[in-house]
């Protein structure tokens, strides 16, 4: 599943129809996560697109009216800027034709993703979203908080939607390695230190990443169809039994709560 990398990735790709009008809207499949409003395609033709911003893991198309139209990719949807005259494709399930002549087009082969319109405060979805970990106001006191009592692996707290949002396990195990912390230390007893390492992990890995275009491990692409290159660089994740770009110790596998876990045990404590 894309994660806050990869949405931003998206995200920055598509801000040239900010402006731009649905000229049609074609519905071609539904049955997504969710079905499709019956009236989704009359709620979004002739609307204008005036802004995207991203919470978490889902984009917000801001239109014309107030209106927001909800996106979520799910674990294989892409938001793809098409030509005009590109002819749909298997898995294109919602195009929307633009008044440049250009499509949107929301492709997903597994149908988990989500789209839905209406106001922001509507949203069921988005009152479990947590805070964005690269928020100006998300600040290191903010974090140390989220980890105080809680005894849960720290690695299950970066990736607790409702306490932080956009994490996945890619950029857990990611951050967890800067920062030197064994992704099954309890989240209590992260010291102030580690705290201060973590987050700044949290910052600049996630950063990178989006600089990078995210990690095309599986699906992912962004809206002009380009994959990501930040999966050349990761230092643990999926790379059990080899050895540790930093010390040379061998990359360990666990698994906690049904996910895998990548670390050193050399570098990280």
């Amino acid at each position: 599943m894309p994660e806050l990398p990869e949405v931003e990735t998206v995200r920055l790709s598509l801000l040239p129809i900010v402006g731009l009008r649905i000229d049609a809207v074609e519905v071609r499949e539904p049955r997504l996560r969710r079905r499709l409003a019956h009236n989704f395609a009359a709620q979004l033709n002739r609307r204008t697109f005036e802004a995207i911003d991203r919470r978490g893991k889902y984009l917000l198309f801001r239109l014309d009216g107030g209106d927001t139209l909800l996106a979520h990719l799910g674990m294989s949807g892409a938001l793809l800027l098409q030509p005009a005259g590109t002819a749909p494709q298997l898995h294109d399930h919602v195009r929307l034709h633009l008044a440049d002549g250009r499509l949107l087009t929301f492709n997903d082969p597994r149908r988990f993703g989500l789209l839905q319109i209406g106001r922001e405060a509507d949203f069921a979805e988005l009152r479990r979203v947590g805070p964005d970990p690269l928020a100006r106001e998300f600040t290191v006191d903010d974090f140390l908080r989220l980890l105080r009592g809680r005894k849960k692996p720290v690695k299950n707290l970066l990736m607790d939607q409702q306490g932080i949002a956009g994490i996945g396990n890619i950029y857990a195990n990611e951050m967890l390695f800067v920062a030197g912390i064994r992704p099954a230390r309890q989240a209590r007893r992260v010291t102030r230190d580690q705290a201060d390492r973590l987050y700044e992990a949290m910052r600049a890995v996630l950063t990178r990443a989006i600089q990078r275009g995210g990690s095309s491990i599986s699906d992912y692409r962004d809206g002009e169809g380009r994959t990501g290159y930040f999966q050349l660089e990761l230092a643990v994740y999926d790379r059990a039994g080899a050895p540790c770009h930093r010390c040379g110790a061998t990359i360990k596998r666990v698994v906690h709560a049904g996910r895998s876990s990548f670390y050193c045990a050399q570098c990280q404590k």
